[in-house]
């Protein structure tokens, strides 16, 4: 968390207010994790929190306040994945390391902030622009990164110019979020994660280079 914390009213909030709006947070993140989002109450959220609802209010207006307080947290945080890909070589064997590095990171990022990315991907289902702008920021990170890798490609010669370097690497994310958002569901089809990690970085190396990997 970065610059002055607020209260809702305007007033900044000193060191133990900010602890205070904090545990606030950390205690709705762990009830969105056991809870569906349209069931967490304030009230609840205070209680697990050792407060009460009107300290609650002093920080943010109603539960999706706070909410949308930590699916901006995400959002910083999956800035980071851009660093996964900015860089990176998809040539021979560095090119499948990319790949699966690629993988590893995303569907780690996306299991360990499972929870708000439900909400998330749920807000921008029902057309809230507030979590469509976060989700997008979030595949953003890695899309625009993808794209500049096919382009580099591209211009070296070793990916048809006729392919669309954005719609190849905004395909290839959205296949990414939504293989991680049903990572659990594998299991179901007798897949492990052992097996899935693989296989999903060669679809992402055959995506970016057109070629199967060099492993």
């Amino acid at each position: 968390m970065t610059g002055q914390v607020r209260t809702v009213d305007g007033r900044v909030a000193g060191r133990r207010g900010q602890a205070t709006r904090q545990k606030l947070l950390d205690c709705l993140s762990e009830m969105l994790s056991s809870s569906p989002y349209r069931d967490v109450k304030v009230i609840d959220v205070a209680r697990k929190a050792g407060t009460s609802p009107a300290t609650f209010y002093q920080y943010f207006p109603d539960v999706e306040g706070a909410v949308l307080e930590l699916a901006e947290d995400v959002a910083r945080e999956g800035a980071g994945l851009t660093e996964l890909v900015a860089g990176r070589s998809w040539v021979g064997k560095a090119g499948w390391q990319t790949s699966e590095q690629l993988v590893e990171g995303f569907l780690d990022f996306w299991r360990r902030n499972d929870a708000i990315l439900r909400v998330i991907d749920l807000g921008a289902a029902e057309g809230d622009k507030r979590f469509n702008k976060i989700r997008m920021k979030v595949l953003n990170s890695v899309t625009g990164s993808l794209t500049e890798s096919v382009k580099e490609l591209q211009a070296k010669g070793k990916v048809d110019k006729d392919i669309s370097a954005a719609a190849m690497a905004g395909s290839l994310v959205v296949m990414l979020a939504g293989v991680a958002s049903h990572q659990k569901g594998f299991t179901a089809w007798g897949v492990k994660q052992a097996e899935l990690k693989p296989n999903l970085a060669q679809l992402v190396h055959l995506g970016i280079t057109g070629k199967k990997p060099t492993k």
